[in-house]
């Protein structure tokens, strides 16, 4: 197993974790994580690649060893601090970015936000979420007002065992290895022995920003770099986004330069389940 380093800098008022790999001399690769993930969980893949590279990921704010925020969580500060970090990590020239679920949101917005910081993009099952019509507005503000009277709170695990047995049930294609690794950068434990997510519970309340596709559309339409889109056979994301077959290839078809890959045997959490495999796709593509 490749050895990382962490590396902590205040961005925008938060202290954030960024995990590297490799000599920084090396070729520079940046990894996104999705929700309620962690930047440790690219560590097969890591594992898996080939070349020499420095690669760094981030812990997004509220997620892994990177602090919380009060004020609540929203896409534009993930593109601020993703900027931020470029800064620190990457300030030369334009970066390969792969990025999976929310990381491939953030990757593919910040990709038409800012199409001179990006060379390569690599987005693994990260084209959004569902549709949601304007009229949705009253509810959803209502539903995240009503959210914000109680502090939410995520259930505590006897032991990290605990925690590994439910990310296997959670994606019984995980090893038990995998699951025991992961669980130990997932989940803390505390003084009173229970263990608890690293992850800010306030995750879990209600977004009161609807996700606006004319606006994804917008900013993938202005990405420059070459596009790799990456699918695992067997994910429910599409069924979770409830796309038509038309809807979806408009999301599909607003980046120009692209390539897409469906992995087989393998669902959303592609990187768990052929790390070795999506390594390779990764490697050839930046090739």
């Amino acid at each position: 197993m490749k050895q990382s380093t962490s590396h902590f800098h205040e961005i925008r008022g938060l202290r954030h974790h960024v995990r590297t790999w490799g000599s920084p001399d090396a070729p520079k690769l940046i990894l996104l994580h999705g929700w309620m993930d962690v930047s440790a969980s690219f560590q097969f893949v890591v594992d898996g690649l080939k070349r020499e590279w420095h690669v760094i990921a981030p812990d997004f704010r509220g997620f892994g060893l990177s602090e919380w925020t009060r004020e609540g969580y929203w896409f534009p500060d993930y593109y601020a601090d993703l900027e931020r970090i470029l800064d620190i990590h990457h300030p030369e020239g334009p970066a390969r970015i792969v990025g999976h679920s929310m990381g491939g949101v953030v990757s593919g917005m910040f990709g038409g936000i800012r199409p001179e910081r990006v060379a390569r993009l690599a987005v693994l099952e990260g084209l959004g979420l569902g549709r949601r019509p304007a009229t949705d507005a009253p509810a959803r503000y209502a539903q995240w007002l009503d959210d914000l009277r109680d502090t939410p709170r995520f259930r505590p695990y006897a032991s990290f065992d605990e925690v590994a047995a439910r990310l296997r049930r959670d994606n019984p294609r995980l090893s038990a290895d995998k699951a025991a690794f992961l669980a130990r950068h997932w989940a803390k434990q505390l003084e009173s022995g229970e263990v608890v997510l690293v992850s800010d519970p306030r995750h879990k309340l209600a977004n009161p920003v609807l996700f606006r596709i004319d606006e994804a559309v917008a900013c993938w339409q202005r990405v420059t770099a070459p596009v790799l889109l990456v699918f695992g056979k067997d994910s429910n994301i599409s069924r979770r986004i409830k796309d038509t077959p038309e809807q979806f290839a408009e999301r599909i078809g607003s980046f120009r330069n692209r390539r897409e890959v469906v992995m087989e045997d393998c669902g959303h959490m592609m990187h768990h389940d052929q790390p070795e495999r999506l390594a390779a796709v990764i490697e050839e593509f930046l090739a």
